[in-house]
């Protein structure tokens, strides 16, 4: 059996379309919350936080929805057809009306159904990949996902650069050129998966071929295999806690960086031509080309300092960054080693998570490291953005400094789930992360 390396790359276009949105939602929104509408820090904040507070409710619901959902043309599909065709019309009217109007009350409202918009076909889309899939090819095929929304990501920090030109005043700029290239992104990229990939016909090949029947199989051996084991000792209990508040921290860390950054060029370096996005392409980039080696190193030296040394070069990036008093090209540098050690706390830390727990309670556990990661991203923009607002723009970086020294402390507390990965069995399957 092996994967279908076409048919999972059009399957990846749905993922591609996801990421493409919210790189946009990132990096613009906070900008024009504070540059069209003259919002403080801290509600700007607690505006970029609305999604990650969606996201605890409606992906769950949704995916589970999709899970009871049965139609002509499948379960995932109806919740990506219908989910890209609101958010990219809602995308529209939100900058061509409610932005133009300067009236915050409906920009407001249209980013709320944005988000509910967005979570419609959220999960489901996520979903579809194991869908069609057979079992044991699961990894290569979330490797090819990851990398197709990473292309999603990209596409959009371009058109930044190539489509979006700021005017003289911030409030003045013109956006519709840059999403009108975003809408066309989402709708061509939903177009692809929607006329290539049957998903009916597809998921009765495999059921017929046994791969979603042998993972059911092997599930059921594991859960029957440790059953009888005792409960989590209070020694590796110990080492979970830290772990997942360390999973906090770093979260708390660079999701304010990655929300702020694009005003704090602009307030702090006075930089208006949308350098900010170069930075955070680089920092991409260079995520995604240190997979491969990362997972060599934690397969010699473990998962544990691996991490250790990615909090450390992640940390020293930010400090350093901090200190330049205005925008200097070698900036970049920095960012690729943010991107770099973000990759490598990435693809480790979730799978320390799972060696700590029995093998019926991995959804439990995997439930708890998403709910600290997530509700970090909901903490730090809100906060972090009271302090950029009450106290100045250059307590960003140092910010993310003491967070990623506080993560590097409890890390070091963290005393289990640290045996070594096993080599890959292909180049693919180190793309296989959870972010």
């Amino acid at each position: 059996m092996k994967l279908n390396y076409k048919r999972t790359i059009l399957i990846g276009f749905a993922f591609l379309s996801i990421c493409a949105f919210w790189q946009f939602y990132d990096n613009e929104i906070p900008k024009i919350l504070k540059y069209s509408f003259g919002l403080g820090e801290t509600a700007t904040g607690v505006v970029m936080a609305l999604d990650n507070v969606f996201a605890l409710f409606l992906l769950p619901l949704f995916g589970n929805l999709s899970d009871k959902t049965d139609c002509r043309i499948g379960k995932r599909m109806p919740y990506i057809l219908i989910g890209t065709v609101l958010s990219v019309s809602l995308l529209y009217a939100l900058i061509a009306v409610a932005r133009e109007s300067g009236n915050l009350l409906m920009f407001m409202f249209g980013l709320l159904f944005i988000l509910f918009a967005m979570g419609i076909y959220r999960s489901p889309a996520v979903s579809l990949m194991p869908d069609l899939t057979p079992a044991p090819l699961r990894s290569s095929g979330n490797a090819i996902i990851n990398l197709m929304g990473t292309v999603g990501g990209i596409f959009v920090l371009v058109m930044t650069k190539v489509m979006l030109k700021e005017a003289d005043d911030p409030a003045k700029t013109d956006y519709m050129p840059f999403v009108i290239s975003i809408i066309i992104c989402m709708v061509l990229s939903v177009g692809v998966l929607f006329f290539t990939i049957n998903e009916k016909k597809i998921k009765k090949e495999i059921e017929d071929q046994g791969g979603l029947k042998s993972f059911a199989e092997e599930l059921e051996k594991e859960v029957s295999e440790n059953k009888d084991k005792s409960s989590m000792p209070p020694e590796v209990k110990r080492s979970l806690i830290f772990l997942l508040v360390s999973v906090f921290f770093w979260y708390t860390a660079y999701n304010a960086v990655t929300t702020a950054f694009s005003r704090f060029v602009g307030e702090v370096w006075n930089l208006h031509n949308n350098d900010y996005a170069t930075c955070l392409l680089v920092a991409t980039v260079a995520a995604t080309l240190s997979y491969i080696p990362i997972a060599y190193i934690s397969a010699r030296i473990g998962r544990k300092k691996t991490i250790l040394a990615g909090i450390l070069l992640m940390g020293a990036s930010f400090i350093i960054t901090g200190f330049y008093p205005h925008f200097s090209f070698s900036i970049n540098a920095f960012f690729a080693f943010v991107g770099i050690g973000w990759a490598a706390i990435n693809v480790n830390s979730y799978p320390m998570v799972v060696e700590m727990c029995k093998a019926d309670e991995i959804g439990k556990y995997t439930g708890m490291y998403y709910t600290f990661s997530m509700a970090a991203q909901v903490f730090t923009p809100v906060f972090s953005g009271y302090l950029l607002e009450h106290i100045s723009y250059k307590t960003l970086f140092p910010y993310s400094f003491i967070f990623s020294g506080l993560a590097f402390a409890t890390m070091l507390m963290v005393k289990h789930g640290d045996t070594r990965p096993c080599k890959k069995g292909s180049i693919l399957e180190n793309f296989d992360v959870d972010d």
